[in-house]
């Protein structure tokens, strides 16, 4: 949350031949938002469905999926339920230090883009990321279009 991670990946879609976006948060676009057991559900069981789908057209190339992924868990449940057969999987977080991510975060708060609990939100899970088995990208000090050309060069 703040790390321009929506961004790059819509610069990564332009990018690269044949793609397709799924941000998971187009999964969670539930009024009222509320998370427990079944909604949780919901969500991966349509991830899943789709990231597969992606997976199974020969039109597409590249999949760019997008979400908050801070636990291993959600990462591995997310793996083992599709089809990684003739798949390559670059698993990567993009991370900022505190002061930066809470100034993109008050930016985002002031044009109404966000509400206020973003930041203890965020703030909170930063520290998650030092355990995951992902490549990390720090955005702190550069925009989302370096971002996304160090992701296309991998």
């Amino acid at each position: 949350m703040g790390v321009g991670k929506t961004t790059v990946c819509n610069i990564l879609k332009k990018r690269l031949d044949k793609s397709v976006m799924l941000d998971g948060d187009w999964c969670w676009d539930i009024n009222p938002f509320i998370v427990n057991s079944s909604t949780q559900k919901l969500v991966l069981d349509n991830i899943c469905y789709m990231l597969n789908n992606f997976i199974g057209c020969s039109e597409i190339n590249n999949i760019i999926f997008c979400w908050v992924l801070h636990n291993q868990e959600i990462i591995d449940t997310i793996l083992s339920r599709i089809n990684l057969a003739e798949c390559e999987i670059l698993s990567i977080s993009l991370i900022c230090d505190k002061e930066n991510l809470m100034k993109r975060l008050k930016k985002d708060i002031i044009s109404g883009k966000r509400s206020e609990d973003i930041i203890y939100r965020s703030i909170s899970r930063l520290d998650c990321y030092n355990s995951l088995k992902t490549l990390k990208i720090d955005t702190s000090n550069i925009n989302e279009y370096q971002a996304a050309q160090i992701i296309a060069a991998l």
